[in-house]
C-alpha cells in the first residue's frame, strides 16, 4: 500500500507523519512525504521530538512533489497546504487541517507530533493495514 503525506515545506509535518507510519505499518506499506514548497531540510526541532518516541528523522531529507514516484497513491493526506495542496493521482484523499510547528515552542511540536501519530494510527486502521510491529 502506498501512502503519500503532504504538506507546505515537507519540514515537519509530512516527515513526522511518513516516519509513524513506516514505523506502525512497518513492510506492508511504501509511505512518502513531500512538500508543495519544500524547504530543503527536515526542521531539527521536530527530529528532536521524534527522538523522544523513538521514531528516526534523522535520515530524512525536503523534497518536493516532482520527486516522489509517478504512481496511483492509496491514500493521499494533506495536512492544512490550503489551495497549495496537490491534484495527484489517489484512491482516497484526507485532509487533517494540522497546524505547522515550526517556530514555534517545543511543547507545540510535541502536541503536534502526537495528534500526528494518532492520525496515523487511525488511517492504518481504516485502511486496514495491520501493523508489522507486536
Amino acid at each position: 500500500m502506498k501512502l503519500l503525506f503532504v504538506c507546505g515545506e515537507n519540514a515537519c509535518r509530512s516527515q513526522m507523519a511518513e516516519a509513524f507510519a513506516r514505523h506502525r505499518g512497518g513492510r506492508r506499506i511504501e509511505a512518502y512525504s513531500a512538500g508543495s514548497k519544500p524547504r530543503g531540510s527536515v526542521d531539527e526541532t521536530a527530529i528532536s521530538v521524534m527522538q523522544e518516541k523513538g521514531v528516526p528523522l534523522s535520515g530524512h531529507t525536503s523534497k518536493g512533489l516532482a520527486a516522489l514516484p509517478k504512481v496511483e497513491w492509496d491514500a493521499l493526506v494533506t495536512m492544512g497546504c490550503g489551495d497549495a495542496c496537490p491534484t495527484l493521482p489517489a484512491k482516497r484523499r484526507f485532509d487533517w487541517n494540522i497546524p505547522d510547528p515550526a517556530r514555534q515552542p517545543i511543547d507545540t511540536y510535541r502536541r503536534v507530533r502526537d495528534a500526528i501519530d494518532a492520525s496515523v494510527a487511525r488511517l492504518l486502521q481504516e485502511l486496514d493495514v495491520a501493523s508489522d510491529r507486536r
